[in-house]
């Protein structure tokens, strides 16, 4: 007999008085994790955690352009720096007890953002995040953790982003055939992350460039040599200390042989050269890890763009320009 999936209460408004600290938060979520039995129909927290009264210290600020390639002093919030603001609520939610996906293991398979209209460096925000829904993978199970950013009562920016556990599927569920499928509307259920937050899986295979009787690739634009303190630079910026970023002697303790980059660093870095926009709307496939030290090629073209080196897209995504609601 199938049964139906749970019924997800309206979330409950949580306000904090600051932001959470993430080092006892991924402290928490990393000892949580090996108690946790991911599951596509499983509930997720009912909890929207909301900080008002965010303001902008420059000086961070700063050190995150620097780090992410973007250029410093102007009036304007980078496109992805509002996520960083947003990422110790989402660790507040996501190494909790009722979060039912481990945090151990999580890969970060995409991200869309929203920029309504400019944000300026010098105001101040009201942040918001919560988890909503859960949707079986072929590979396992997806959560999406949906953020927003808001200034005087307006929504000036959104993302929403998805989070893969993998787990096998009980045999002859539904999950499993939704799973074969793709489980998130493909066919091939091709997105598989960059390696975000895997500590405990193998660099997930990546898809090649397109053949010679297939769409032609992007045009090259630039190549940038990556250091191996990419990921030390990045984390320190932006708190993602995950230990597969951050040297090669702890991320081979995982299975990747050096040390990879952030996801967001990678997308980060493709928007600071793909320029500034104002209101735009942002996709983007995190598709392979990118090993430090490397290299890799920047290409673009219109309103598509990605990152490669040698046969492998590591991201790929769009630029599309956001059409305010009427």
């Amino acid at each position: 007999m199938r049964t139906r999936p749970p019924v997800r209460p309206e979330p409950r408004t949580r306000t904090l008085t600051a932001a959470p600290s993430l080092v006892p938060l991924l402290a928490r979520g990393a000892l949580l994790s090996p108690l946790k039995r991911p599951r596509p129909d499983a509930l997720v927290p009912a909890t929207r955690l909301v900080l008002p009264g965010v303001r902008i210290d420059l000086a961070h600020l700063a050190a995150y352009e620097r780090a992410c390639g973007f250029p410093t002093g102007a009036d304007a919030l980078p496109l992805t720096y509002p996520h960083v603001l947003a990422f110790p609520l989402a660790m507040r939610i996501m190494a909790g007890r009722a979060f039912p996906l481990p945090l151990l293991g999580l890969v970060h398979t995409s991200i869309g953002i929203t920029r309504h209209e400019g944000a300026g460096a010098t105001r101040e925000y009201e942040l918001a995040v919560e988890v909503g829904k859960l949707a079986p993978h072929r590979r396992g199970t997806e959560a999406t953790v949906l953020t927003e950013a808001r200034t005087g009562g307006r929504l000036v920016w959104e993302s929403t982003s998805t989070y893969l556990a993998r787990h096998r599927h009980r045999p002859g569920t539904p999950d499993e055939a939704r799973a074969e499928a793709g489980g998130d509307g493909s066919r091939d259920g091709s997105r598989e992350g960059n390696g975000d937050g895997n500590p405990r899986q193998e660099a997930p295979p990546s898809a090649p460039l397109p053949s010679a009787d297939g769409p032609a690739p992007l045009p090259a634009v630039a190549e940038w040599p990556l250091a191996a303190d990419v990921g030390r630079r990045y984390a320190a910026v932006s708190g993602d200390r995950n230990p597969i970023h951050l040297h090669p002697l702890t991320a081979r303790l995982f299975g990747f042989p050096r040390a990879i980059a952030h996801g967001m660093w990678t997308l980060a870095r493709c928007l600071a050269e793909y320029g500034p926009r104002q209101a735009v709307e942002v996709q983007a496939e995190f598709r392979a890890p990118v090993l430090l030290p490397g290299t890799v090629t920047y290409a673009e073209r219109g309103p598509s763009f990605e990152l490669r080196s040698g046969g492998r897209v590591h991201l790929r995504g769009e630029v599309r320009p956001h059409a305010p609601d009427a």
